[in-house]
């Protein structure tokens, strides 16, 4: 810094510019215009600007409008930028495009109220599985945990619930890219939350991890439905026919120890016989989504996934 004698006519203590009578030297202010203003003058500049409206006025004619105007522009648009969340810089560090990071992001059931509730919704019944220990089968556990995979993907998507159905209908990635994309995130959220859940039942061994193939074969059958019957329809009907099955399973087993039917070796090769069914007519049925998307009728990624 260096002291400018003629202090009331360039903005001394008691000129117009006030509030010092110590300025940086032009020479200075024109090579921090130019970004090569080295420390420790690079500090004491930027320290003195922020009271002084002279060097202010003389770094304003020194530098670029150019260059200033793209500075305020990059500036404006850092401020503006939304600040991704936790999910969002896992995903980008992970080399997921921007735009596909920001669809999911904006999955309503990847939020933590959504996931919250599942959280609460899964303690309930491994408190229930553990009072009920002696019984031999988490019943009630059995048949909750392959619905929430289930709601989660139907409340993902359509008009009436997904905030960002306008911006999937855009998106530039065809309809089905985008279905399996928003499946698999809502599907890796819950079922590993469902997994986290079967840890703490421990001393039911294998049984407690006869939820997966049902969960699993229900998703896959409703997503394939979804492209027909509509993101409401579809998964009412599929989880309807679930609580349906399990209610005549429970009248028909002849003893209280023994598991439902779906639970059985026979029940599991049933299920995953009709996961492999259902993702290949949800293959087949691909190009729908597109077609439901572009008539805005809420299937495909507008629709349930």
């Amino acid at each position: 810094m260096t002291y400018d004698s003629t202090d009331g006519a360039n903005g001394g203590s008691g000129g117009p510019g006030g509030g010092s009578r110590w300025h940086v030297p032009a020479e200075d202010l024109r090579a921090y215009a130019r970004g090569e203003l080295a420390a420790p003058m690079l500090w004491s500049a930027d320290t003195h600007l922020t009271a002084c409206a002279h060097c202010r006025g003389v770094l304003a004619e020194a530098a670029d409008p150019v260059a200033l105007d793209a500075g305020w522009e990059r500036l404006d648009a850092e401020l503006d930028a939304p600040r991704p969340g936790f999910l969002e810089s896992l995903l980008l560090r992970l080399g997921v495009a921007d735009h596909t990071v920001r669809l999911l992001a904006a999955t309503p059931v990847l939020r933590r109220s959504w996931l919250g509730a599942v959280v609460a919704v899964l303690l309930l019944t491994v408190v229930a599985g553990r009072s009920g220990a002696t019984a031999g089968s988490p019943t009630l556990f059995l048949a909750l945990a392959p619905l929430l995979p289930l709601l989660g993907v139907a409340l993902s998507y359509g008009p009436a619930l997904d905030p960002t159905y306008e911006m999937a209908v855009v998106a530039p990635m065809p309809g089905f890219r985008l279905l399996m994309i928003r499946t698999v995130a809502v599907l890796g959220a819950v079922l590993g939350l469902n997994g986290l859940a079967t840890l703490a039942l421990p001393w039911y061994g294998a049984a407690a991890l006869a939820w997966l193939l049902p969960a699993l074969a229900l998703s896959a059958t409703g997503l394939a439905l979804t492209a027909r019957l509509g993101p409401v329809l579809a998964p009412s009907l599929v989880g309807g026919a679930w609580i349906t099955l399990l209610l005549v399973a429970r009248t028909g087993r002849e003893g209280v120890t023994d598991p439902l039917a779906p639970f059985t070796a026979a029940g599991q090769g049933v299920s995953a016989l009709v996961a492999v069914l259902a993702a290949g007519l949800l293959f087949l049925l691909r190009d729908r989504f597109d077609l439901n998307r572009a008539r805005g009728t809420g299937g495909g990624s507008g629709g349930m996934a």
